[in-house]
């Protein structure tokens, strides 16, 4: 593995921090979160043409960049450092993958190109509280049991009367994003108790029946919506009927989900490292009993605390961006790291801190909200525990009985009971194997 950035690489960065430095004050982000759209349209399409950033990870033949998930993550941690609202997650992380992998090729070169030109946004809609569950963040769900499984709730989907098309119904209540994107990436659940799976469906802005509103949300830069579908027209991604690519959806959203956990990683590390500089500039020059706080030992200890972890989550989010099945360690990490940041710098600032004037709370509410989306911490771990199997029970022991048997075949020599007389067992003869539960007084 070379960890050394290309020079590409850091152009990148470069570029996209004098851009967001420039158009990203916290006075500009508070301002583009209560338009309508929920981030700044025009900052939005100068990242699309100079930068390519919603295409990044989108393969040339499509209109894109062309470059790795690494980049993307890169990019994203510079985002992050000003907690740039846009549409960039939903449409470049989450939706765009999934067309990529899971779209027919009309619906790639009809998609694909307007997502990477930022001409297009897309916002996929799981139903309920269960976006961490469906990307398999906190938890494996192969059956797609998320999506309905049949019960009343979630999203369900039949074929239409005429044959040619689905019908959506249902709700999906935290949609990143939902509520401006053109199109709606939602995954349903179809079959009944019979065939019981779930596909993923194309909604438009315009279909007859889509009821979307805006939610008020901890987390204004992330802004969210509310998507009922009464009975909404849909097209199938994938091949017609559900055959072919289109099938494995929970697979698809799998994997989508480890490429973003690495991205939102990257991203909480950025967030948590603005933060801290920000604290450590604050202290430098607020003074009290005639010096400087930041001099005084408690507060140098707290400072280093935090460096020591953020730059430990960083390591981790670029390792994890090198290594995507990596994403779910890294993102727990970047996620704690973001949230102890955070929360020192309200502390650090003192009074200040506190007061809705200060950007200060905006880290601690990005902090807070990434862990109800995509953690929280603890299950992310746990998750990424029973993966690597670290408490599977271990293998049951061969036998004592069955392992001298062998080893006297392989030497060629007769079993020890062959030899000894018939009438009772032999001195060479094994002990007897203990029992494999064994009652103990206590």
């Amino acid at each position: 593995m070379d960890a050394a950035f290309t020079a590409e690489q850091d152009g990148i960065r470069r570029t996209l921090r004098e851009i967001l430095g420039k158009r990203c004050g916290p006075d500009e982000v508070k301002a583009a979160v209560r338009t309508a759209a929920g981030h700044d349209r025009e900052l939005w399409q100068q990242l699309s043409r100079q930068l390519g950033l919603p295409g990044i990870a989108v393969a040339e033949e499509y209109g894109g960049v062309g470059c790795t998930p690494a980049d993307l993550a890169l990019a994203c941690e510079e985002t992050g450092r000003v907690l740039l609202p846009s549409p960039l997650l939903a449409t470049a992380v989450l939706c765009a993958p999934l067309i990529a992998v899971l779209g027919s090729e009309a619906q790639r070169s009809a998609l694909l190109p307007p997502l990477a030109s930022g001409g297009l946004t897309a916002a996929l809609a799981v139903p309920g509280p269960v976006l961490a569950t469906a990307l398999a963040l906190t938890g494996e769900d192969a059956a797609g049991q998320w999506s309905g499984g049949g019960r009343a709730g979630g999203i369900q989907a039949r074929p239409d009367a005429s044959g040619d098309g689905w019908r959506l119904y249902g709700e999906a209540a935290q949609v990143l994003d939902g509520h401006s994107a053109p199109l709606l990436l939602v995954p349903a659940h179809t079959g009944g108790f019979a065939r019981s799976r779930t596909l993923l469906f194309l909604v438009r802005e315009d279909a007859p029946g889509l009821v979307r509103s805006r939610q008020a949300v901890l987390d204004e830069t992330r802004p969210q919506a509310r998507i009922q579908l009464r009975d909404v027209p849909a097209e199938l991604l994938g091949d017609a009927g559900g055959e072919g690519r289109g099938t494995d959806v929970p697979a698809a959203l799998a994997a989508t989900g480890r490429t973003a956990s690495a991205v939102l990683a990257a991203e909480a590390v950025g967030a948590a490292d603005q933060a801290l500089a920000r604290t450590v500039e604050y202290v430098r020059q607020r003074e009290q009993f005639g010096r400087a706080i930041g001099s005084f030992q408690a507060v140098k200890h707290r400072l280093a605390d935090l460096y020591v972890q953020v730059q430990a989550a960083r390591s981790a989010a670029y390792y994890a961006a090198w290594d995507p099945e990596q994403g779910g360690l890294a993102l727990a990490q970047a996620l704690e790291a973001l949230r102890m940041t955070a929360g020192e710098a309200i502390q650090l600032h003192g009074g200040i801190g506190f007061t809705w004037e200060h950007d200060a709370h905006l880290y601690f509410k990005r902090a807070a909200s990434d862990e109800l989306l995509f953690g929280p911490v603890h299950r992310l771990r746990a998750h990424a525990a029973d993966r690597a199997g670290l408490f599977a029970p271990a293998p049951a022991p061969a036998s004592g009985t069955t392992t001298a048997s062998a080893s006297a075949s392989a030497s060629g020599a007769a079993p020890a009971s062959a030899t000894g007389s018939a009438s009772g067992p032999t001195a060479a003869a094994p002990a007897a194997s203990p029992p494999a539960h064994e009652k103990v007084a206590v």
